[in-house]
Order: C-alpha cells, then sequence, then structure tokens
C-alpha cells in the first residue's frame, strides 16, 4: 500500500482546542456484518452507537464552540419578541446581508415555506428550474404540483472534469427552459451553492450575476440555496479573479445580493445541531411567508427554534463564515481525498467542500446499476470500518412519476461527508485506509437487491438484500 499521508495538501492544523471528548467503540465483524443485514443494507436505518466514525452527513453534526455553548445559556424562551431572534437577525443582515428573516425549525421548513409562497398549487403545472435538484427541495417543489428541472452545465455530470465551478447554471439550459413553459409557469429559479448531488461543488459569482440578469429580463424571482454559500465562498476566494484579497463575509453579501430570498439549513455552515431559516430581500415575499410560519411553524420570532438555539446559530453563523476557519475546513476534506486519489480510488473531482464523493460507476465498472452499486459500496464501507457514509444515485433519484421506472443519473456517488469540527485528521487516515481496503478486493463484492420501497424519499428507509 502506498504512503497514504503523501499528498499535495498537508493535513491542516484545526484552528480550536478540543475540550470535551465523547468516547466511541469500534465493532468487530461479526457485529458490523449483523448490524448492516439488520438495518437492510441502508446506512440510514444503522444505530448510532453501531457506527465508530459517522460521516453519513454534515447536517447538524457539527461542533458547537464554547462561544456557542455559551450563547446557550442565554436563551429567552419568549414566545414573542425573543431578544435571540434579534440577535439571529441581525447576525444574518451583516453576514449574509439578507433585511428580513424568517426563522424554520431546519431546512426543509423553509423549503415548505418558499413553496407555499411562491407556488399556486395544483393550478396549473409549473416549472422551478434548479442548477442541480436535491431530494427534499425537489419534492416540495411536486408537491404543489410542479417539476424541478436541472440545468447544470454539462461538466457537473462528468466526475473526472477539473472544472473550479461545476455547480454553475448552464444559461443556455436555463433560457430553454424559460422559452419552453413560459415564463408566467415559473414561480422562481432556485440556485443551490455548493451542490451537493454533484460533489459540493460550487457556484461562480460571474454566474450567480449571469443567473440575476437573465431572470431579471424575464422577471423572474431568484431564489438561492444558500445552505453551504459560506463553504461556495471560499471557493471563490480561492479561484476567481478579483475575490483573493475579499472576506467571505463580503463575498457572501454580494452573493445574496443576487437573489430575492434564500433558503437556509443552519445545521452545516451555521454550525449548529437543528434550525433553519428562510431570508429575504423582497418584502412581498417576506410578508407571506411571516403570514405561513404562524401556521406551520411557530411565531415569526422563533418559528419552530427554541431562544437559545437561535443564540448558539447567531453566534454560529459568524464563526461558520472565518477566514481562518474555512481553510481548515476545505483542507481536512481535501486532504481526505488526496489520500484516496495517490491510490486511485475515483472520486469526484475537483475536491468539494462538504465531503469526498467517491465514483461508484468505476469503483464496481460490471455491477448492473439495477444491482445498486452506490448502495452496495456504502454499506460495504460499514461492513469493512464501522465508518457510516451514504449513497447519492439511483436510489436517491427515485422513480419516474408517469413511469413508474428508475431513474438511473448520471452521477452514481457515495458521499464521505465530513462534520465540521468534529474528528481528526489521524481520523481521516483510517477512513482513507479502510476505503482503499475495500477498493482493493472491489472484484469480490456482489450488488444487492431492493425487498422494501417506500413511496417517497426512498433512500432514507429502503431495504436490501446481498445478490
Amino acid at each position: 500500500m502506498k504512503d497514504i499521508k503523501k499528498t499535495k495538501t498537508k493535513a491542516p492544523v484545526e484552528p480550536f482546542k478540543i475540550k470535551m471528548v465523547e468516547i466511541v467503540n469500534l465493532p468487530n465483524q461479526e457485529q458490523r456484518t449483523k448490524a448492516i443485514e439488520k438495518a437492510g443494507y441502508n446506512t440510514f436505518l444503522l444505530n448510532s452507537d453501531e457506527v465508530y466514525i459517522d460521516l453519513l452527513t454534515d447536517s447538524g453534526t457539527s461542533a458547537m464552540s464554547d462561544n456557542q455553548w455559551a450563547g446557550l445559556m442565554l436563551g429567552d424562551e419568549a414566545y414573542a419578541g425573543s431578544k435571540n431572534f434579534y440577535n439571529l437577525e441581525k447576525s444574518i443582515q451583516d453576514v449574509l446581508g439578507y433585511k428580513y428573516v424568517v426563522p424554520t425549525h431546519q431546512g426543509r421548513g423553509a423549503e415548505h415555506l418558499i413553496s407555499a409562497v411562491l407556488i399556486e398549487p395544483k393550478k396549473n403545472l409549473v416549472v422551478v428550474p434548479r442548477n442541480m435538484y436535491f431530494t427534499t427541495s425537489k419534492i416540495h417543489v411536486e408537491i404543489q404540483g410542479g417539476v424541478m428541472p436541472d440545468v447544470i452545465i454539462d461538466e457537473a455530470h462528468d466526475p473526472e472534469n477539473e472544472h473550479p465551478f461545476k455547480g454553475n447554471v448552464d444559461l443556455k439550459k436555463l433560457k430553454d427552459v424559460i422559452e419552453k413553459v413560459g415564463a408566467k409557469k415559473i414561480p422562481y429559479v432556485n440556485v443551490e451553492m455548493n451542490v451537493n448531488m454533484a460533489g459540493g461543488q460550487p457556484v461562480s459569482m460571474e454566474n450567480l450575476r449571469q443567473v440575476r440578469e437573465l431572470c431579471d429580463s424575464y422577471n423572474l424571482k431568484v431564489v438561492f440555496d444558500a445552505t453551504r454559500s459560506s463553504e461556495n465562498a471560499y471557493f471563490i476566494q480561492e479561484r476567481e479573479e478579483g475575490y483573493s484579497n475579499k472576506s467571505i463575509k463580503e463575498i457572501l453579501n454580494e452573493m445574496m445580493s443576487y437573489s430575492d430570498a434564500c433558503i437556509y439549513s443552519a445545521k452545516k455552515d451555521g454550525l449548529v445541531n437543528i434550525g433553519g431559516f428562510l431570508a429575504a430581500n423582497d418584502e412581498e415575499i417576506y410578508e407571506k411567508a411571516r403570514n405561513l410560519v404562524v401556521v406551520y411553524e411557530g411565531l415569526h420570532t422563533y418559528g419552530g427554534m427554541a431562544g437559545r438555539d437561535m443564540e448558539a446559530l447567531a453566534r454560529g453563523l459568524r464563526e461558520g463564515a472565518d477566514d481562518r476557519y474555512l481553510e481548515y475546513r476545505i483542507k481536512q476534506v481535501r486532504y481526505l481525498g488526496e489520500m484516496l486519489t495517490n491510490y486511485g480510488v475515483p472520486i469526484v473531482k475537483p475536491i468539494g467542500g462538504h465531503g469526498v464523493f467517491l465514483d461508484a460507476l468505476k469503483f464496481f465498472p460490471e455491477m448492473p446499476r439495477d444491482q445498486w452499486p452506490s448502495q452496495t459500496l456504502a454499506a460495504s464501507i460499514y461492513e469493512e470500518s464501522a465508518i457510516r457514509t451514504m449513497e447519492r444515485g439511483a436510489v436517491s433519484k427515485g422513480r419516474d412519476h408517469k413511469t413508474g421506472e428508475n431513474i438511473f443519473p448520471k452521477l452514481e456517488l457515495v458521499r464521505i461527508t465530513i462534520p465540521r469540527r468534529v474528528y481528526t485528521n489521524t481520523q481521516m487516515e483510517y477512513v482513507a485506509d479502510s476505503i482503499i481496503k475495500i477498493f482493493e478486493k472491489r472484484e469480490q463484492i456482489k450488488g444487492l437487491k431492493m425487498v422494501y420501497e417506500p413511496e417517497d424519499l426512498r433512500f432514507f428507509q429502503a431495504k436490501f438484500e446481498k445478490i
């Protein structure tokens, strides 16, 4: 085996001290085999105490700082007018630049609100173009009777392509959709930062500006999924001409100025375990969302969040936009990715922001798509090492609503998602070594068959058996 530590990116130095630890156990081989079989070879159905290193998601899994923990003690649990809401509002105005804020219990609450505010349900078929779909964003549009076509650049579908901004919207594709269906059938255009399903790939500032200009020409609203916008801003600072000397906060403010509103899961860049919000510059969107949040979440000054959680988010949003922290964050992910590529393990390039994405089709080139290569790989990684990752391919994509046939996307990936400020670089080396062991014996691994499938978002609860 090659020395996995010889990477272009050095193991980043943590810009923090560890003050508390959680003891974790490594299940033995027999325990791991029984656990994954019981879970139906779906890593979502494993119990957390069966997992040694949990890389299922970066959502709500961050380690909070001493400053955030101190903020929890200042929770004002007033039903109306909590001071913590006003602290959060000020933080969002400062870091992101939006004028109006509606808190929600998490990102899905914000997705629900924006769909309910801007889409007239079941009246006519509506279309919400997005650079690349995300599972929950897509289904919220579909529940309202709409569809969400991808308008991302072609480079995003090629794991080997090194385009620095593979999350960019293809302006021609977007214009073609607008011309085909008509602007009146498009309630808004949705742009995701650090596109998850493409491998954590960023959108350039130039592209955001061009999307805004195109949408203005058709009088269309632009809504960002800004969940990982701070990480996206880091890539703009690193890769885009004219931004190397600008702070992350300055870049974020310009980014958000090209939108009418954003939806935001605070459980990522916000460095908290729960929470989200809808933020807007458009007063009409804000007023409608503020009215609806009372129906579905809670009063507009807490919206499903406790005061202490709003305070932790107000502080975490600033910490998550800190230049030094983001350099460490991105470089830790990059360090893991380079350890894998040094050994020839196929991943999505360039290495993204919140995780490393394995290319399951190149991992298992002979495996039929209906044997679920990504699901097979994620289950195999757990059985080998008690590391939990997740499938991001055909199981996540689901079925065609008209034909009932499985949709097999060009990208068939396994996401190795790195929680923020949780795992050490030594643990990243264990992850790399474990995946390399699977890669060495990949020809011996057989696929899976699906034996249970829920109607919606099947990747959460589907069950499989070995072929």
